[in-house]
């Protein structure tokens, strides 16, 4: 057994061309479609990050009996099941969540495991002066929205940014262990979960007409952005996606 299982975090199929969507600019996911089954019907659980990993882990629904939360102790690991018959297993991920108090001891199933740091506001460059923030559409407020910016200075070449680094590390593990059998790889990245923070030459393939505040990072709450902003972050989404 030599499997590979690939995750994106939020990745919404109306936003995918091999599922219809004939302006967002996604060569990496047209081409896995050639070449793999498209299943045309999918049913989710929970939709919330650790949840949802959670019914990957057990296969059991978590919607409806337990909030956002880690794995318990008692709960039938996937990864854990696999070590027990002989498959290796092996995490790359810049998913924070993974590392963070309360969505722990997921990462800890598998028998090894490499994180990148940085999405969102995660807490890794360490800076005590207040980070310039442009003027945005829905600014936050709290550490985690100073703490993106801060972690954006850090990233200012694609291969800095976490799902660059967490895709060359599952590269590495696949190029270390091509002639081995019996483990399965999991390869997971936060994008384009939002903030849709990337580089500029993918917000290139959307060229519009914007002149209004910094907006990346819509606010979880009903739409109250003019016309104008919510086609922009549509647009800052799919460079996001384009980048995949």
């Amino acid at each position: 057994m030599r499997a590979i299982m690939v995750m994106f975090d939020s990745l919404n199929r109306r936003m995918l061309p091999p599922y219809g969507c004939d302006w967002v600019h996604a060569p990496n996911f047209q081409r896995l479609a050639q070449r793999t089954v498209v299943f045309d019907h999918s049913y989710v659980g929970s939709m919330p990050c650790m949840p949802a990993r959670r019914e990957l882990h057990t296969g059991r629904y978590n919607f409806l009996h337990r909030s956002w939360g880690p794995l318990e102790p008692f709960d039938d690991s996937v990864p854990e099941i696999l070590q027990a018959h002989g498959i290796y297993t092996h995490l790359v991920s810049d998913h924070y969540h993974y590392w963070e108090e309360g969505g722990c001891t997921y990462h800890t199933r598998y028998s090894s495991w490499e994180i990148s740091r940085g999405q969102e506001g995660d807490p890794w460059k360490g800076e005590v002066a207040d980070p310039e923030i442009p003027a945005c559409v829905a600014p936050r407020s709290g550490k985690m929205w100073r703490q993106d910016w801060v972690n954006r200075k850090y990233m200012q070449r694609e291969e800095l940014q976490p799902q660059a680094k967490t895709f060359a590390m599952g590269l590495e593990f696949m190029r270390t262990n091509v002639d081995q059998d019996g483990w399965f790889l999991q390869i997971e990245t936060f994008d384009p979960h939002e903030p849709y923070f990337t580089q500029q030459h993918y917000k290139d393939l959307y060229p519009h007409e914007y002149d209004g505040p910094h907006f990346d990072w819509p606010p979880y709450r009903e739409v109250q952005e003019t016309p104008e902003q919510v086609q922009h972050v549509r647009y800052e989404n799919a460079a996001l996606v384009s980048m995949c």
